[in-house]
């Protein structure tokens, strides 16, 4: 610990000591880090490192941030279960709340007078979200993706109302707002494409010219995670784009694709048709 304050000083960063605290039934209370509870390992353990250069607005807003405790997290369970304190059935697909690793149904749990809002409406989540005083994350298990996927969020009703009644309001302007922003992406997607395209042409000058407006194509996709997507590949990177065009040729002009049909690993088939590939690229260079 005395190293790492010692980096920070050197960095020039500020500490802050913060509280921090868990969402409770009644309310919330401090975390403690230490068996000990000793007031010198507390504090090093509640004190965080700030950037000087943040303005004082956003230290502030850091500092609320992490003086607040973290939502609760309510879980939409697949199998029946029972109150740990009242005693009641929760039915598969009902909601209950996890404390001291004992099930609670939303009633003892104090939560049972919020509202369950489903996921799916960004704009209606985040007001009802804002206006309310309450919440708490509605989470289930996926079996076949073996992880907890959120669901929604529990809100207090006034809130829920005051945001549905601004969605209803507002919705004509948001809509106008989503088909600009929609337009401006198909856009500047065009763009890329079309500056990818020149900029593989001259890397690859014997590439078709279909064939290098195809591969553009393909590796700038929004939200694919394909090269042309990271920031290397938007900034005409040759070696992203190489990479692009490599792919390209391994998947059309191989038996790439086949040898991963029959079961062969990935590396292994990558391996054997690599030569080809570089054959391939080294006659579209000339």
């Amino acid at each position: 610990m005395a190293m790492f304050r010692r980096w920070a000083s050197a960095k020039g960063l500020r500490p802050s000591e913060t509280r921090c605290v868990r969402a409770t039934r009644p309310g919330s209370e401090d975390l403690r880090f230490s068996v000990s509870g000793d007031p010198g390992i507390e504090e090093s353990y509640r004190t965080h490192y700030i950037s000087p250069v943040l303005s004082e607005r956003k230290q502030q807003q850091l500092k609320e941030k992490l003086d607040r405790a973290a939502q609760p997290v309510v879980f939409q369970i697949l199998s029946e279960a029972q109150c740990s304190e009242c005693g009641a059935a929760i039915e598969r697909d009902e909601l209950l709340r996890m404390e001291a690793e004992q099930p609670l149904c939303l009633r003892c749990a104090r939560l049972d007078d919020l509202e369950y809002l489903p996921s799916g409406d960004a704009a209606l989540t985040r007001r009802a979200a804002k206006y309310s005083e309450r919440t708490a994350v509605v989470v289930r298990f996926s079996r076949t993706r073996g992880r907890y996927e959120r669901q929604g969020i529990l809100v207090e009703t006034a809130a829920l109302e005051r945001a549905e009644r601004e969605c209803t309001e507002d919705a004509d302007q948001r809509a106008a707002a989503r088909a600009r922003g929609a337009a401006q992406r198909r856009e500047e997607d065009r763009e890329l494409i079309a500056r990818m395209t020149e900029r593989i042409e001259a890397l690859f000058p014997g590439c078709p010219p279909r064939e290098a407006d195809a591969i553009a194509k393909h590796t700038a996709v929004r939200g694919s995670g394909r090269v042309g997507r990271t920031a290397a590949g938007r900034k005409l990177d040759e070696r992203a784009l190489s990479a692009a065009v490599a792919a390209a040729v391994r998947h059309k002009h191989t038996a790439y694709d086949e040898m991963l049909t029959a079961g062969s690993e990935r590396s292994f088939a990558r391996e054997r048709v690599a030569g080809q590939v570089e054959d391939i690229l080294e006659s579209w260079r000339e």
